[in-house]
Order: C-alpha cells, then sequence, then structure tokens
C-alpha cells in the first residue's frame, strides 16, 4: 500500500542565486515548490510561477521517513528558496 502526500507553495521570489535544478541549472525569480512524498521519499521540484515546466531541485528526492517529515522538508525548501545562494537539498537520511 502507497501512503503519499503533496504540498505546494506558489509565488516565492528566490533569494540571489535562486535554486540549482538537476534538469535547467539554476533558476530565479518568481517561483512554485511542489513536494511529493511517497514510500518515504520526498521529491522536491520547482517552476516559474505558472510555467509547465517543473525542474528537480538538485539533491531530491530525499529521505523523509513519514508524512512529517515529508512537509518539513517542503517547508525547509522554500525557506531555503527564499534564501537563494543555488539551493540544493542535503538532508540527513
Amino acid at each position: 500500500m502507497d501512503t503519499w502526500a503533496t504540498w505546494t507553495t506558489q509565488g516565492i521570489v528566490a533569494g540571489t542565486g535562486g535554486v540549482m535544478t538537476t534538469e535547467g541549472g539554476p533558476i530565479t525569480g518568481d517561483l512554485t515548490v511542489h513536494t511529493t512524498w511517497i514510500d518515504g521519499l520526498a521529491q522536491v521540484t520547482v517552476q516559474h510561477t505558472g510555467a509547465t515546466e517543473w525542474y528537480a531541485v538538485e539533491g531530491s528526492p530525499v529521505p523523509a521517513v513519514d508524512e512529517d517529515t515529508g512537509r518539513a522538508v517542503h517547508q525547509a525548501a522554500v525557506e531555503a528558496v527564499k534564501e537563494g545562494g543555488g539551493v540544493t537539498l542535503a538532508f540527513p537520511g
């Protein structure tokens, strides 16, 4: 049985240096962060708000043993994007 959850936060203005993605390099500007938690992993993606393409944040997916941890990963990613600096994900497993 799969247990899953998702969270989306729109309208985040990325800090200087933006967020590093595996497909597109760094992206900046008005971003949307989306996290899907399933089977103990949190997959974090970003897009320019209103765009159709999603990009995986470098370092994603990360271990998240339960839904609460998945939600915490999402919130940490949102805060990191606000900070900027070429954000990547590095969470202890």
